[in-house]
């Protein structure tokens, strides 16, 4: 497997998070990150973390199962209710098979046994960044996209709602009462506002709106 993540200039460097109560483990571990040129923020317990937030930038969680006070499992069910869980590794000593498919339908991407080999941990983790780079730029272009729709005007977004169930511009017109030439010249001023560079990119930048 390649372990690197392609580059993007536009977007910060990853960061993994390492939450496990053994600071010996967990100093070892986050060493482990820092020699292959990933950044590292660590923590001895969920709280903390959860003081501090989960960053706007793209990183991953490599979270201890068992942990005093709120539990790995417990810290995972608490992220997925919020509105981002960042790609999750689990590591652990006392795994069970119940506990792992637990942990993976939950939207976990691996799960370790301890102990586990170094080339297996920063595998799971170049995997999971890998994952997690391309839903920030998802993410970003959605924000930016919808950044342009704001300055669509009620009447553009009435046509292009018709544009997103398929209707072609005389059905439009049809439809709304209007003429045909006012639906194409709103359909231009649309396409401008959202930068769009073909027919296809701005359907499907219609598309990801979700107008409907």
């Amino acid at each position: 497997m390649a372990n690197a993540i392609p580059d993007d200039a536009s977007q910060p460097e990853p960061l993994v998070i390492v939450i496990d109560d053994d600071d010996d483990l967990r100093g070892a571990i986050a060493d482990l990150f820092l020699s292959v040129g990933l950044e590292v923020a660590s923590y001895g317990a969920a709280a903390p973390f959860l003081a501090t937030g989960i960053p706007n930038r793209p990183c991953c969680l490599v979270l201890d199962v068992r942990m005093p006070e709120e539990s790995g499992l417990e810290l995972q069910a608490r992220l997925k209710s919020e509105s981002r869980q960042p790609p999750i590794i689990f590591i652990t000593a006392h795994a069970d098979v119940p506990m792992s498919v637990r942990a993976m339908k939950q939207g976990a991407i691996n799960f370790l046994p301890k102990p586990f080999r170094d080339q297996d941990l920063l595998d799971a983790v170049w995997e999971a960044l890998r994952y997690e780079r391309e839903r920030w730029t998802r993410d970003q272009r959605l924000m930016e996209l919808r950044r342009l729709a704001s300055d669509l005007t009620p009447r553009e977004l009435e046509i292009l709602k018709a544009v997103d169930r398929g209707l072609l511009n005389k059905q439009i017109a049809h439809e709304l009462g209007i003429a045909e030439i006012t639906v194409k010249m709103h359909r231009s001023s649309a396409f401008r506002k959202l930068r769009a560079t073909t027919a296809s990119d701005f359907i499907r930048k219609v598309k990801m709106l979700e107008l409907a």
